[in-house]
């Protein structure tokens, strides 16, 4: 192996989750051709009290766990390598940060060791995840031997050591910045949209912004595909990277149901399992990404219909007693919200929001509501009355009902009986899930269970991994 990021530093492990668990494997694994990392030396933990017990079972010697953490305790540290929830501009971090600590994420110490790897990145705030696995399967009917990794379940520490011909990687806006920190160039990297989000995490809308755009405007992609249509992404300007545009009329994108690559209709989406018309716009990216790295993406567009929609976005589960239950349990923003709504306005709809409370801004959905409102709106969570309040005097002028549930449960009792049998039941929360549950895949698999289908059904993503 070659230089590695942790050689001569004193590193230690802040999160024990699935990529905490990976990046320790790598780090104790040895160097294989191609890929490995290999940190001999003591390693601290830091974990909360469960995770130490199940840390403690790997039976490593050279593992110091320490269930707790401050700044004074990090600043020991060279290196710190956390875990992609807990953000570098935390108080505790940004103390060791003014004492020295390094502070980087798993996705950087794989892109450090992996330098040759052939990398197609995908960020976004929303329609990351179905573009990245979209891409990934264009890529495999093309013949090649492809890898869907990153923010859509499985960490890249998990394959430090795999070898694909292609790496299709999802990125969140926790990890961007990786990319760019490790000063390797991605191949190519796509970028859905911008809307404000994660704003506890990043400390305000324009660092957001910053963080999520970091992958191209500092990690110089060889190839940048940005959408038209987003008006953030519109004014860019990348002087370090080929910019290929979608949704623009010149390149790939929709009229109606067609997709079109300038004035020529290549394919008729209508009958595709893709939801929405966002979803379409999506793989209008990945022909555009497909066609600039040298593929006949007119000739590959057939193959998205054998696409598997991804599970928590817009998912149709069935229909119980004349309702049809639609898991958007990854709506984490009002705008997911409105797309989702969007999708079935010609039917009475039911729809549930609200959770997790990190400040995002609801007036424009509010005021999307005096038009296009569905026939009932259920608040719910921590956010919840915070809606609530901003919804009142719209609903008081007519056109929706409007409700405010103590949990998932009570909203979808009082959704059924709005819509009396005949309708759509909607978990679009626009709002993430931390509270009652862990991730939105756990509360993607309540609603499920509530609504009377085997949660164990629904959850698998297809194709992850290499193959």
């Amino acid at each position: 192996m070659g230089h590695s990021l942790l050689d001569g530093q004193r590193a230690a492990l802040w999160g024990w989750g699935r990529e905490g668990k990976a990046t320790h494997r790598a780090l104790r694994s040895a160097p294989v051709a191609g890929g490995g990392i290999r940190y001999p030396g003591e390693l601290t933990l830091f974990c909360n009290a469960q995770e130490a017990e199940d840390a403690r079972a790997l039976g490593d010697p050279l593992l110091r766990i320490e269930a707790e953490v401050d700044g004074e305790r990090l600043s020991a540290f060279d290196m710190v390598i956390k875990s992609p929830g807990i953000s570098p501009y935390s108080p505790m971090a940004r103390a060791a940060q003014a004492s020295g600590t390094r502070f980087v994420g798993a996705t950087q110490l794989w892109f450090a060791e992996r330098r040759d790897a052939d990398t197609l990145c995908v960020t976004g705030t929303k329609g990351k995840s179905t573009t990245t696995a979209m891409l990934a399967h264009l890529l495999r009917a093309a013949g090649k031997r492809t890898a869907l990794v990153g923010n859509i379940g499985a960490p890249l520490m998990e394959l430090i050591d795999g070898q694909a011909d292609v790496w299709a990687i999802e990125l969140s806006s926790y990890q961007t910045r990786d990319v760019a920190d490790s000063g390797v160039r991605p191949h190519l990297a796509i970028v859905t949209n911008i809307y404000p989000e994660h704003l506890d995490w990043h400390g305000g809308e324009d660092r957001y912004v910053a963080d999520k755009l970091a992958l191209v405007t500092e990690g110089k992609p060889h190839v940048a595909v940005l959408n038209a249509a987003d008006p953030i992404l519109a004014r860019m300007q990348l002087p370090d990277s080929e910019v290929v545009w979608f949704n623009h009329a010149d390149g790939w994108h929709m009229q109606g149901e067609v997709i079109h690559r300038g004035d020529e209709a290549i394919f008729d989406t209508s009958t595709l399992p893709l939801p929405g018309a966002h979803n379409r716009g999506n793989l209008c990216a990945v022909l555009a990404a497909l066609e600039a790295i040298g593929f006949d993406a007119a000739a590959f567009a057939p193959h998205a219909a054998t696409f598997q929609p991804l599970p928590n976005r817009l998912q149709a589960l069935g229909e119980r007693d004349g309702i049809l239950y639609v898991n958007d349990s990854i709506s984490t923003t009002p705008h997911a919200t409105l797309a989702a709504l969007d999708l079935y306005r010609d039917r009475p709809v039911a729809v549930l929001v609200g959770g997790h409370d990190r400040g995002l801004d609801w007036h424009d959905f509010a005021e999307a509501m005096r038009s296009c409102a569905p026939h009932a709106i259920v608040t719910m969570g921590q956010n919840g009355p915070r809606i609530h309040a901003l919804l009142e005097p719209i609903a008081a002028a007519g056109g929706f009902t409007l409700s405010q549930a103590r949990d998932l449960e009570d909203a979808m009792r009082i959704g059924r009986d709005a819509i009396q049998g005949n309708g759509v039941m909607l978990l679009s929360p626009g709002a993430p899930s931390f509270g009652p549950y862990r991730d939105y895949v756990a509360r993607g698999r309540h609603f499920a269970e509530l609504a009377g289908f085997d949660p164990g059904k629904i959850s698998a993503i297809q194709g992850m991994g290499i193959s």
